[in-house]
């Protein structure tokens, strides 16, 4: 195991309807078999990559998580990006000198992990969640908030590297608590009141 601090594919009307969808996972409160499992907590700006069977969980305001799975290979990893860009036009792993801080590194940085161990990238399955908006108000003066760039980011890259989308929770002004099975690709999600993400 290694951790770094520091839809589909489609058109931009793709992306469009994926913030705008109003059907959205469902929070599931199922029992999670960990006897056999180790067991990981990320930190905003971390990211998980490995080969073993493992149960990761993080817990999100404005952030975005990505989870990436391979099937055929039972590869798992979970990013927790804190902001949407560094700024650097070639944000590319290599480039990315603060890993899983930033929506685009993390994607990159994980998408890289997976094409170095022989996994074709029309089999990796993404799933996307968080980016609420934890501080109302920016956005009526005509500022985005960051929540709001996060989840714009992170679909942008998708759909750039061509990455299959299979899932998200996105938005609204709550947190949510993942928790991502790497041996399955599983997610199980349990939505938050602000109020326990300030405790």
């Amino acid at each position: 195991m290694k951790r770094f601090s520091s839809i589909r594919h489609g058109t931009p009307a793709t992306i469009h309807a994926a913030l705008q969808a109003k059907e959205r996972l469902q929070a599931r409160v199922t029992p999670l078999p960990v006897s056999q499992s180790q067991r990981y907590y990320l930190k905003p700006g971390e990211l998980y990559v490995g080969e073993e069977t493992a149960l990761v969980e993080t817990v999100l305001g404005s952030c975005v998580a990505i989870a990436m799975f391979s099937p055929r290979n039972l590869l798992g990893s979970l990013s927790h990006s804190m902001l949407p860009t560094d700024g650097n036009a070639k944000s590319r792993a290599a480039n990315c000198l603060e890993g899983a801080r930033f929506v685009d590194c993390a994607i990159h940085c994980m998408l890289d992990w997976f094409l170095q161990r022989g996994v074709l990238r029309k089999e990796i399955v993404v799933k996307v969640f968080g980016g609420s908006a934890m501080f109302p108000g920016p956005e009526s003066y005509g500022r985005i908030g960051v929540g709001r760039q996060n989840i714009e980011r992170a679909l942008q890259v998708i759909e750039q590297e061509k990455l299959y989308l299979a899932a998200f929770d996105l938005g609204g002004l709550g947190g949510r608590k993942i928790y991502f099975k790497t041996n399955t690709g599983e997610i199980f999600l349990k939505r938050l009141h602000r109020s326990e993400l300030m405790k």
